[in-house]
């Protein structure tokens, strides 16, 4: 594969199920069809990408999978991910500095999230999905899970963007990161009415911390990761917030009862915070974005939060 098709997704998360910690028994549960729908949208265009990719047109029979015929995957020697070229990748809307300072075209944000570089991404990616978007849906609803998938996917491609001006960049894992960066910030933001704290926090936090150290590997895009991981964590105190234990019950409670409120001061203050660090971060990243800035000109040791150089590999190649 073309150096500069990076991967986004190389991350492998077991499901992280703190349904066991919670303990109030009126906890609604939603049917998930959100997440489901989100897989098989991402599957459709991975199909779509490799059906325009037409491998055999421009491959001169080195195709891999030839009985896939116009599907068929580009040599592995140029994507190694069973996946179409870096040419079809950026046809489709992947994200390139370029296309969207100069172009004008925006919209590549969005789409690049939709968009995988080969058979392993979309795999790794969708099963991820699966594990930790359906358990959030379930608890949460898809309103929410859904907005916060979305925005996390366009904070990861604003970082992206502002650090990463020289390659094309695609995949579903600063959405994924950002449904990570949210359960933690649940956990945290809804402490009181957990079990388990130090071990629900321990286990999330490795999970968390083994996926961001794998996108120090040259051709891993960790400023998406990281992206969607911040716009995740802060949008989880906005919309993941529930009430403290016991309100639930207080219809139950005696008249001259004393009535809990909804939620504890800190969850309002982390509220409060939380939004605004998301309206000035967009905001900020946005316009750095669209005049043109380059990030690693603000942040010169930045760079080596999405690769570190050694002996078995050159970050800049």
């Amino acid at each position: 594969m073309a150096n500069e098709d990076l991967e986004r997704g190389k991350h492998r998360t077991n499901a992280y199920n703190s349904a066991s910690y919670y303990v109030d028994s009126n906890d609604h549960q939603w049917t998930s069809w959100l997440i489901p729908m989100f897989v098989l949208a991402n599957v459709a265009v991975f199909i779509v990408t490799m059906y325009v990719n037409n491998c055999p047109k421009h491959a001169d029979g080195s195709c891999v999978a030839k009985f896939l015929r116009r599907l068929s995957f580009e040599p592995l020697k140029e994507n190694p991910l069973f996946g179409p070229s870096s040419t079809t990748l950026l046809k489709m809307g992947g994200l390139e500095w370029t296309k969207v300072v100069h172009g004008h075209q925006g919209w590549r944000l969005i789409t690049c999230i939709w968009l995988h570089a080969g058979v392993i991404h979309l795999l790794a990616n969708m099963l991820s999905l699966v594990f930790i978007g359906i358990r959030l849906e379930q608890q949460f609803g898809f309103l929410r899970v859904g907005l916060i998938y979305l925005l996390s996917g366009f904070g990861g491609s604003i970082l992206s963007s502002l650090f990463i001006q020289h390659n094309i960049s695609v995949g579903a894992s600063g959405a994924l990161f950002g449904l990570l960066g949210a359960m933690l910030s649940e956990l945290l933001t809804n402490w009181s009415i957990y079990t388990n704290k130090a071990a629900a926090l321990l286990t999330l936090v490795v999970i968390i911390a083994i996926n961001l150290a794998v996108g120090i590997l040259p051709h891993v895009d960790n400023f998406a990761h990281i992206g969607g991981f911040l716009s995740g964590f802060l949008l989880g105190f906005v919309l993941l917030l529930r009430p403290q234990f016991g309100w639930a019950e207080r219809q139950h409670l005696p008249a001259h009862a004393r009535v809990k409120s909804r939620h504890k001061v800190y969850q309002y203050v982390f509220w409060i915070v939380a939004l605004v660090l998301l309206i000035i971060g967009f905001t900020v990243g946005l316009v750095m974005l669209f005049r043109g800035e380059n990030g690693n000109d603000r942040c010169r040791w930045c760079h080596y939060l999405s690769c570190v150089p050694t002996s078995k590999w050159n970050c800049g190649n």
